[in-house]
């Protein structure tokens, strides 16, 4: 008999296949004592450990794997399934929830497999929720005095603490100011003119009416890169007329001709408190999705500004996500939002969906920091000799 570890191995392998456990376990202590570095050699004699009802033993052979390779996940998952075995429950839960963080899809899995993994979901699903339970029973008085901002955050904090909420954190695509929250949506408190810019709803709907019927030619592909470029998640809508704009600013200047057509738009417009970027910034526009049409996950150029959306023509089955929260639209109610945040909009139904966008500053920076802001990128530009790319 060879006493290569390949060797070893296979015959480990033939004496468990013929329910010799004994000589399995022979055959792979010599194969890790050649080979302390042999994950297939402690796995198997974990699992013959196992079948031997030496529960230590099968322990002190995965503690191995894992000391080798801390996300292993066949140690992670047979460690699950031992502890589970054991009555403790808790701990089981938290090694199948590593177990499936490590998890590779279901289609690469045999059967046996697949059924262990679908197993240890449901017991980590089960002590999720029961540990959920727990959780807001013992704060439920203490959330109750709190201000509705504050219950939600508090909501958040033990959705991401119990990993049923993935974490998002700001992405942006060239621009990362300091010091700024990542806030998915902004509350409405902090921004007084708000209530402005909905109430304008009405008259900026019959502007954009009137410039559907006398302009179409003035909505332009949303997403157009050359060809050349990396174009990743945006290739098919790539010079698409299924998400189209009329913008109103080029390069941080307005279009007067097109500011023109719109006076109640502009008017409101002008007391908010948008981002001034030289060549860059402002942006406003209205934003056209078509029927059966999604936006796929992104994030945008810069976090020091952030997005407004106020929807103009809302047709059922328009959805909204940013980070970890989705929220429906309604005609005439705006929301905040920082769209460094992974976000993603559809329209599932068989009419358009337009929306007016526009930016602002971040309100947790100073009329200092804005202004000096712009000059960095300003000063940028200037230094590589570039014109900009994308406004922020």
């Amino acid at each position: 008999m060879t006493e290569s570890p390949a060797g070893l191995n296979a015959a480990a392998m033939q004496a468990m296949g013929a329910g010799d456990f004994a000589s399995a376990q022979a055959l792979l202590l010599r194969l890790v004592a050649a080979d302390p570095s042999s994950i297939p050699g402690w796995l198997n004699l974990a699992a013959v450990r196992r079948r031997l009802n030496d529960a230590d033993g099968a322990f002190t052979a995965i503690r191995e794997v894992l000391r080798i390779e801390p996300r292993n996940f066949p140690a992670l998952l047979m460690s699950g399934s031992m502890l589970e075995r054991e009555g403790n429950i808790k701990a089981a839960a938290g090694a199948y929830g590593a177990a499936l963080s490590n998890a590779p899809p279901d289609a690469y899995l045999d059967k046996a497999t697949q059924q262990a993994v679908g197993h240890a979901r449901e017991v980590h699903s089960r002590h999720t929720r029961e540990m959920n339970d727990f959780i807001r029973a013992q704060i439920a008085d203490m959330q109750s005095q709190c201000a509705p901002v504050e219950r939600r955050r508090l909501d958040t904090f033990i959705d991401t603490t119990l990993r049923v909420r993935k974490r998002y954190q700001q992405e942006p695509l060239e621009y990362f100011y300091p010091g700024l929250p990542a806030i998915e949506f902004y509350e409405r408190g902090e921004f007084p003119w708000l209530a402005d810019l909905e109430a304008a709803t009405v008259p900026m709907q019959q502007e954009l009416a009137r410039i559907l019927h006398e302009d179409q030619a003035g909505f332009a592909p949303y997403i157009h890169y050359d060809d050349h470029r990396p174009l990743d998640q945006w290739r098919e809508l790539n010079h698409s007329p299924r998400w189209s704009a009329f913008h109103f600013y080029d390069k941080g200047e307005p279009v007067a001709e097109r500011c023109r057509r719109a006076p109640a738009t502009m008017e409101v417009l002008s007391r908010l408190p948008q981002a001034h970027v030289p060549l860059r910034s402002p942006s406003a526009l209205f934003s056209v999705l078509q029927p059966r049409t999604r936006i796929p996950p992104h994030t945008g150029v810069a976090n020091f500004r952030l997005v407004v959306h106020l929807p103009l023509i809302l047709p059922p089955g328009c959805g909204f996500r940013v980070g970890g929260e989705t929220r429906e639209w309604r005609i005439g109610a705006a929301w905040v939002f920082d769209d460094t945040i992974e976000h993603e909009a559809w329209n599932d139904s068989d009419q358009t969906r337009i929306i007016f966008i526009c930016d602002i500053w971040s309100p947790r920076l100073s009329q200092d920091e804005r202004v000096a802001i712009g000059a960095i990128i300003q000063a940028t530009d200037a230094f590589n000799g570039t014109q900009p790319t994308s406004s922020v």
